[in-house]
């Protein structure tokens, strides 16, 4: 359901519901760029404006990236990052595979 609602264009809705299964606050999405943290990556995850930082709209609507970013948002607390860049991969891909699931069981 996640996948299917940030390819339908709604990332707001799936981090919505993202965030209300995970009993977090939903962070902010923008298209933009950190200075300095930005070249050669499609979004990024501000701790400190808890947001979520896209180099280009497009990428707002690609659920690897939406999802990577909404793990970072995840395991940022207590003024600290406690994920990986790994983990953060393997969180998105996991949704994925279970979106690819569900179409291919349908």
């Amino acid at each position: 359901m996640i996948v299917g609602t940030i390819l339908d264009s709604s990332p707001e809705k799936a981090l919505d519901i993202l965030c209300e299964y995970y009993h977090v606050e939903r962070p902010k999405l923008r298209v933009g760029v950190v200075k300095g943290r930005s070249k050669g990556v499609q979004a990024v995850y501000s701790s400190g404006r808890k947001e979520i930082l896209a180099a280009r709209r497009e990428f707002l609507y690609d659920p690897f990236t939406m999802l990577h970013e909404f793990y970072h948002h995840l395991r940022y607390f207590d003024s600290s990052h406690r994920g990986t860049e790994k983990y953060a991969d393997r969180f998105a891909i996991d949704f994925i595979r279970a979106y690819q699931r569900v179409l291919s069981s349908g």
